[in-house]
């Protein structure tokens, strides 16, 4: 069950996904639910037997849409609400081992022209607020399944954090006419 639930001290919104607790953790290679299905094995998130990328829905999401209902009741300090939203695995390759570093250009090309259609396809979408594309490395922060892969989350909100470097951006401009990005790459060229 996810859920978004109130920081009351931060004065922003915390996704909760005690569902995720039973994700495949680090299943051996001939196991791995993000490798191609090979005949009579056992069945994958990939059908086919070979691909370049795919993206499919994440089994074990943190935000889904339309979301259920919040396991806990809300109280007037912790506010709760669904944890509405998308999100979607980027299979990077049908191989196994690997990591970005080690994809020709042409495929990281190709994974990159996926990523701008993904975000425009969910940013879309009336209820999306931000579109996030990530990669987590490391068991240490998460990861699960190391067939080399990201996710897409689409949120109903802007995070805290990003809301505060659009205002920062926008202050910028209006104090100086330019792009705070932009300036900031000159400076550090």
């Amino acid at each position: 069950m996810s859920e978004l639930r109130w920081h009351p001290i931060l004065e922003e919104w915390v996704i909760t996904a005690t569902h995720r607790q039973d994700r495949t953790f680090l299943p051996p290679d001939d196991y791995c639910p993000l490798c191609p299905t090979q005949p009579g094995a056992f069945p994958t998130e990939i059908p086919s037997p070979d691909y370049e990328i795919v993206t499919f829905a994440n089994k074990f999401p943190s935000l889904q849409h339309p979301a259920p209902k919040p396991a806990v009741e809300e109280t007037d300090l912790y506010k709760v609400r669904p944890a509405d939203g998308i999100c979607e695995v980027v299979c990077y390759t049908s191989r196994h081992e690997g990591t970005l570093t080690d994809a020709s250009v042409q495929e990281i090309r190709n994974l990159i022209e996926v990523w701008i259609d993904r975000f425009e396809e969910l940013g879309a979408r009336e209820f999306i607020d931000y579109v996030l594309i990530f990669e987590n490395k490391g068991k240490e922060i998460g990861v699960t399944l190391t067939h080399p892969h990201g996710q897409i989350y689409a949120f109903p909100f802007i995070p805290p954090k990003i809301q505060r470097e659009l205002d920062s951006a926008l202050k910028h401009y209006s104090r100086t006419g330019r792009c705070l990005f932009c300036d900031i790459i000159n400076e550090e060229l």
